[in-house]
């Protein structure tokens, strides 16, 4: 009997806590569907009322010049209407068919070869004008370095300048981009695998060197198979928003970490 009721007890703890998070479920698809009727209701609202029609209507006009009362009354109810009028813009997604299609394919079989249409057409398009910089030589190193898992970034101030073994002429140093030889201040480093040099990168250089990284890392763990969890709408959406990050990244769009 004891363990009868145990069974039926551990039972009813079970349904419950389903209960439960189905209600968290729905609790957290209602708050989102207030948030979006808010912003909605926010967005196709009219405009606050300008100054002169909380003052009554009364224009500023200037000394000599007659008021046509009609032409200001119909030019402020055609701003009115103007406001009214603004369409409502939405995020709108939709998958390039030839892309989705390479994709599938590489999927099918995936495989790191930059010569397959997949992978070929994101390097000409995204990967090799991100890791392109004035510093040729060094940045071919760098793509290498990216695609055989060997690349380390670290912040400036881990190790004392003095531990650095690499020339500050050749490398770059706290105020000299290795890679765009430019005068800028360098957060962060970079070594090539095993080599005990240290090359220091400016913000903007890091920021297209890691967006090349995460498609690297993401497409690695689809190669894999650590993705079980995600079907292939999921993975082709979140490489196209890699690959969106890569195409701002390489227009001179970063973020820089305070």
């Amino acid at each position: 009997e004891a363990h009868k009721m145990v069974k039926e007890a551990n039972v009813k703890q079970a349904a419950a806590e389903k209960q439960l998070k189905e209600a968290q479920g729905k609790i957290d698809v209602l708050q989102a569907e207030v948030a979006a009727l808010k912003t909605l209701v926010l967005s196709t609202s009219p405009t606050s009322p300008t100054k002169e029609f909380q003052s009554g209507g009364r224009t500023p006009f200037k000394k000599g010049h007659a008021r046509n009362k009609s032409t200001s009354s119909a030019m402020g109810g055609s701003h009115q209407d103007l406001t009214m009028m603004q369409p409502i813009v939405k995020d709108c997604k939709e998958a390039d068919l030839s892309l989705y299609n390479d994709f599938r394919s590489w999927k099918d079989e995936p495989t790191m070869d930059r010569t397959c249409p997949f992978l070929d057409k994101i390097y000409r398009e995204d990967i090799f004008p991100c890791l392109t910089f004035s510093k040729s030589e060094l940045a071919s190193a760098v793509l290498e370095a990216v695609e055989n898992n060997t690349l380390s970034i670290e912040p400036v101030g881990l190790q004392p300048v003095r531990f650095v073994k690499a020339s500050a002429v050749e490398c770059g140093g706290p105020k000299k981009c290795a890679l765009s030889g430019q005068s800028k201040s360098c957060k962060h480093r970079i070594k090539l695998g095993d080599s005990s040099s240290y090359y220091y990168i400016s913000p903007f250089c890091r920021y297209r060197i890691t967006s090349v990284c995460n498609f690297f890392t993401y497409i690695r763990y689809i190669q894999q198979g650590l993705l079980k969890q995600q079907d292939v709408d999921q993975m082709f959406w979140e490489v196209m928003q890699l690959r969106r990050e890569m195409s701002l990244a390489k227009l001179g769009y970063y973020k820089e970490e305070l």
